[in-house]
Order: structure tokens, then C-alpha cells, then sequence
């Protein structure tokens, strides 16, 4: 089978290579969630309140365009993670990150995006579910903001920066990562309480 180098791939697809792996990560993403749906046997009903979920995603990140990084939208991904399962939590992150980039601009920035909420629904559905979050009663809403906060800080944060870091220079260095990361933490800090925002429409 032939195999095909960087070079080779950036010459047949130019600037558009980061579109086809958004792609291919979207049907990955599709065929893992319908297998696992298969099984469950899912009804109208929860295909229907996965696209609502992620319709909701899509909009939370649009209707603050003009607010930089207040960004409600993780709070509707982790959400759908919690009510609906890993694979929905995966994949409402991904489509979310994906659909509302046709609307800010699509580039390489947008399959790391895509994998950063992806990432946040697979973990939210991981560490609770609905009888877990029962049983913390009253403190619910306060872990699930304080957790929320946590994950979009650090998770997505540091890996956008990271990715920030691999786009624009070819030999990272750690005083690099150090820079991007110093100069990311107020805006990682909007994206994370805007978590807040969200969490108060439940």
C-alpha cells in the first residue's frame, strides 16, 4: 500500500488539510456514536435531544461573538455528556466546535477545537451521571460549575495554546509553550466562567 508524506499531502490538498481531518474525525466520531446507539436501542427522542443539545452548543457560541472567550457553549457539551452518555457528550463537542466554525472561520485551529469539547463531553459523561450528581444534593450545581471552570481552563485551554504553538512555528520550544500559556490564562479564564453563564440556563 503507498504511503504518502507531509509534503505529498499538503500538495494534493494545499491549506485545506486540516478540513479533511475534521472530517474524518466527524465520521469517526458518527460511526462510534451510532454503533454504541445501536446497541442501546435509542428512540426518536434522544436523536432528537442530542441535535437540540448541539443546536444549543452552536448558539451559545454564537450569540456572544462579540465578547471574546465568553463562550457558554462547554457548559451545553458537558451537559449533554451527563444527560446522554460518552459518546453523545463526544460527539455534541465535536459538532458543536465544527458547525459554528462555518460561522467564525474554518482553519487548522478548528479539528484541535473540535477535539478539545469533544474531549469535555467524553470526561463529563466519565466522572458523572445523573445518580451521582443526586447524591450530592445541594453542592450539584456548585461542583458541576467548579468542575466545568476546571476542565475548560485547563484541559481546553492548555491544549489550544499548545496547538496555538504548533501552528505558528516549526521548532517548538518549552520558553515558547511558557509565553503562549502566560499570555492565555485571562482569556482561558473568560472561556472558563462564562462555564457559570451556561450552567444557570440547566
Amino acid at each position: 500500500m503507498r504511503s504518502f508524506t507531509g509534503d505529498q499531502l499538503n500538495s494534493m490538498f494545499g491549506d485545506r488539510l486540516y478540513l479533511i481531518a475534521s472530517v474524518v474525525l466527524i465520521i469517526l466520531a458518527i460511526v462510534i456514536f451510532v454503533r454504541s446507539f445501536e446497541r442501546k436501542k435509542p428512540g426518536t427522542k434522544d436523536v432528537v435531544l442530542l441535535s437540540v443539545m448541539i443546536s444549543l452548543g452552536v448558539v451559545g457560541r454564537l450569540v456572544f461573538f462579540m465578547i471574546p472567550q465568553f463562550k457558554p457553549c462547554a457548559a451545553i457539551v458537558i451537559i449533554t455528556g451527563i444527560m446522554l452518555g460518552k459518546q453523545a457528550g463526544f460527539l455534541s463537542g465535536v459538532m458543536t466546535a465544527f458547525i459554528s466554525d462555518m460561522f467564525f472561520g474554518m482553519g487548522p485551529w478548528t479539528l484541535w477545537q473540535m477535539i478539545g469539547f469533544g474531549l469535555i463531553g467524553l470526561i463529563s459523561a466519565i466522572i458523572f451521571n445523573q445518580e451521582r450528581i443526586e447524591k450530592m444534593g445541594g453542592f450539584a450545581k456548585l461542583i458541576l460549575c467548579t468542575y466545568g471552570f476546571l476542565v475548560t481552563f485547563l484541559l481546553y485551554g492548555l491544549l489550544m495554546d499548545s496547538a496555538t504553538v504548533f501552528m505558528v512555528t516549526d521548532k517548538p520550544k518549552l520558553s515558547t509553550f511558557i509565553a503562549t500559556y502566560s499570555a492565555g490564562i485571562v482569556f482561558n479564564m473568560i472561556h472558563g466562567i462564562s462555564i457559570f453563564d451556561g450552567k444557570s440556563t440547566k
